[in-house]
């Protein structure tokens, strides 16, 4: 899992000025929304005050509340857009690894995935040609294991799934870094977002 920590710290360093500029025209669209509402408030304020000056201070208060919060909706929606790009870019790294790194990488999950050193590997047709036997290989070698790499294959974006008589441990890197978003969303949204 560190593997994918390290690829998102390397993300929100890539994302970041896109980050700032996406924050930059959401802020500047708030303040022009917020502007739109304040100036219609203030000419409606001005009509009213005749007839009724404490209406006009609270239909102004309502349009710049509604202005706020259109703002902070606007603001919230470009970063959690953000936060969901920068999961997108790691489960593309993830699959675009190396194959080195991709072997260690999925050496290590099947360690994980099979304490017990057993069971068969389904890879995807083109992991299992470029990864597959290596990587099997590895995770054998320190698990003192007998995995086997499977003569199927399935349609997968990346990583393996390991099955174990009716058992299947689903180790597909989407499927992990779904898992993942769930416990650092919020953390990945600090690192983007540290004035927040």
């Amino acid at each position: 899992m560190n593997g994918i920590k390290k690829i998102t710290d390397r993300i929100a360093a890539d994302t970041h000025a896109e980050i700032d500029r996406i924050l930059a025209e959401a802020k500047s669209e708030a303040e022009k929304l917020e502007a739109k509402y304040r100036a219609q408030a203030d000419r409606e304020a001005a009509d009213a005050r005749t007839k009724n000056e404490k209406s006009a201070a609270e239909r102004e208060e309502r349009l710049v509340s509604v202005a706020q919060m259109e703002a902070r909706k606007d603001l919230l929606s470009a970063r959690q857009s953000q936060v969901e790009t920068a999961f997108n870019q790691a489960l593309e790294k993830l699959c675009a690894m190396p194959v080195e790194q991709y072997i260690a990488v999925a050496a290590n999950l099947l360690v994980q995935a099979a304490p017990k050193g057993r069971g068969e590997v389904v890879f995807s047709q083109a992991d299992r040609e470029k990864v597959g036997q290596a990587a099997v290989d590895a995770a054998n070698k320190k698990l003192n294991g007998k995995l086997t790499l499977s003569g199927q294959t399935r349609a997968l974006k990346g990583g393996f799934i390991l099955v174990d008589g009716s058992v299947e441990v689903n180790c597909t890197f989407d499927t992990l870094v779904r898992l993942q978003r769930g416990e650092m969303a919020g953390e990945v949204a600090r690192v983007l977002f540290p004035e927040a």
